[in-house]
Formats: structure tokens, sequence, C-alpha cells
């Protein structure tokens, strides 16, 4: 099978959300084929987990955009981070496994980069905390040292799959901290571009989910439906 691979792309969290959406829908239709994409944000954002039905009041008046995720969680801040999103079905796992498999690429891609990560194991206690990156739970990943790095979050959709989370690569602090009023994690240094970690993970991915790689950007029609599906 063909994994198709989109090259990274820079937009809003309401068009990035809805990339990933589209790409999900396309895929149960089996217009497309198994994805993955990574993305940055053009402004800082705060995407709330599908569940979260409410935020303060004060989010609303910080220079911020506000999102809603298609998967769970809770709330993350976006900016300075690198995401990843990965649609596949028919994986016939649990929700457990299914983080596990996906995640897999992750750890032996950032294994190559220099970087151990194992699997959170934070309880239900993580809904009590505002920031996403303030916990980490089994579907997450950590630093040897304890440190969350990667947090995950999933939609199934029949015997679809859609699973995206956050790098923590840099943190704007100060806003980290008018948005959770809580002192913000520190990412540890990376001291590799944007492109070489791409580059790195896409393989790994290759690797580990079996499936032939095909790099191909979204395409003038495509881009049409998304942003008529996006406001």
């Amino acid at each position: 099978m063909l994994l198709r691979v989109i090259p990274p792309i820079n937009a809003s969290g309401r068009v990035q959300m809805a990339i990933d959406h589209w790409l999900l829908t396309q895929h149960l239709q089996g217009k497309q084929p198994p994805s993955l994409r990574f993305y940055t944000w053009e402004q800082p954002t705060i995407s709330l987990g599908y569940h979260q039905k409410a935020y303060p009041e004060h989010w609303d008046h910080l220079p911020v955009e506000i999102v809603r995720r298609p998967t769970g969680g809770r709330a993350v801040l976006h900016g300075g981070d690198l995401t990843y999103m990965v649609v596949l079905s028919n994986l016939k796992k649990t929700h457990r496994d299914a983080y596990c498999y996906v995640c897999s690429f992750l750890v032996q891609g950032w294994r190559s980069l220099g970087r151990e990560l194992v699997f959170g194991d934070a309880g239900r206690g993580y809904i009590h905390n505002p920031s996403c990156f303030g916990t980490a739970t089994a579907a997450d990943l950590i630093t040897l040292q304890g440190e969350k790095f990667i947090g995950s979050a999933q939609l199934r959709r029949g015997n679809g799959i859609l699973q995206h989370g956050s790098m923590l690569l840099d943190l704007n602090k100060p806003l980290f901290l008018e948005v959770f009023g809580i002192s913000p994690p520190t990412p540890p240094p990376i001291p590799l571009t944007l492109e070489v970690i791409i580059e790195t993970l896409t393989q790994s991915a290759r690797d580990c989910l079996g499936l032939e790689i095909i790099s191909q950007p979204l395409a003038s029609e495509e881009w049409e439906m998304i942003l008529a599906n996006s406001t």
C-alpha cells in the first residue's frame, strides 16, 4: 500500500484542522490512501480537544487563534512546535495498541536523531490539568528524564483512525504562562532543522508502517474542497 506524504504546510489552525478532517473523510470514502503530514502554525494557536466544552474567558482576549480539534484531549498552545498527522484504517487494534503502533515511527525516528522516548503513565488525573503538556498519559511520549515531548490525540471513525500530535521544539513561555497560569515546560534544545527532523521521521514512518511513500502536495481542487469546509 501507499502512504501519501503531504509536504509541510504553514497555515492557520482553522485550515490545518480542516485538512486533517478532510483527509480522514476522503480516506474512509476510499478516495485517498493512508496519509502522513507535518505542519506548523502561522500564528500562536490554542487547539481545544473535541470534548472540551468550555475554556477560560480571558483566552478570547489573548493574541491567539482558538480552534477545536476533531480529536480529544486537553488544550494545546501551538507555536514553535511541529505537528504530525497520520490517517490509517483497518488496524484492528485497541486504542492503546493503535497509539503504540502509530507512535512507533516517532520513537524510532527520534532515536535516530539522538533522543530516546517512552510512553507516559499518567492516569485519569490529566483531565484536571488545563494544558495538554502539563501531564503525560499513556498516549504521550516523554524523555527519559520524564519531560513530555510529544502529546498525541486520536479520532476513530468506522475502521479509520486519525492521529495527530504536537512535538515541543520551542515555546513562547510568557504566552504559555498567560494562557494556562502555570509554569511552562522547558523543551530541551534540539540542534536540528525542521527539514532534517521531517525527513528522518518520514523515512521512519515508511519503515515502521510498512508502506511505500509517495510525496504528493495538495492539488488545487483538493484545496478548494478543504477550504469550502473550513469556515
